[in-house]
């Protein structure tokens, strides 16, 4: 599809880009790089570039023992949109979480990330929850791959 390079971001240059791409795209929660590498630990990371030119990066949650259920988000920073990058992201995504052992798809999205929204309802996500975390202002919404 295109020259998109993704990777586990292992260096500290590439935990970095992954935290970048992160705290842009989510502002509400902005996570320090101790942060990132314990999450890095717990989840399947990824990072994105095109060239040198830093695109997007993913997680992978594991799927859940008792529920099966493993979430998935895409994050493409806004000059990289509408070029097909997020959709690669998502199905790298998925096809990972399938091999964890997921046989439920979740995604969460930040409601003010309107390309968010708009790209997982696109991909076949219905919603099935919006909430405020303590100290939040703006929503979060989960949803479900139908």
């Amino acid at each position: 599809m295109s020259d998109l390079r993704l990777m586990q971001p292992v260096t500290e240059a590439e935990l970095t880009d992954w935290q970048h791409v992160h705290n842009t795209i989510i502002p509400t929660h902005v996570l320090s790089l101790d942060d990132v590498r314990e999450r890095s630990r717990r989840h399947h990371l990824e990072v994105a570039y095109l060239g040198d030119a830093l695109v997007g990066c993913s997680t992978v949650r594991p799927p859940a023992d008792d529920t099966r259920t493993a979430t998935v988000i895409a994050r493409v920073l806004a000059a990289h949109r509408g070029h097909g990058f997020g959709t690669e992201l998502y199905t790298r995504g998925l096809e990972r979480a399938r091999e964890l052992g997921a046989q439920v798809i979740e995604t969460v999205v930040l409601a003010s990330n309107e390309d968010g929204l708009r790209f997982a309802q696109q991909h076949g996500f219905i919603e099935i929850e919006r909430y405020l975390l303590p100290g939040d202002t703006i929503p979060w919404i989960d949803l479900r791959l139908r």
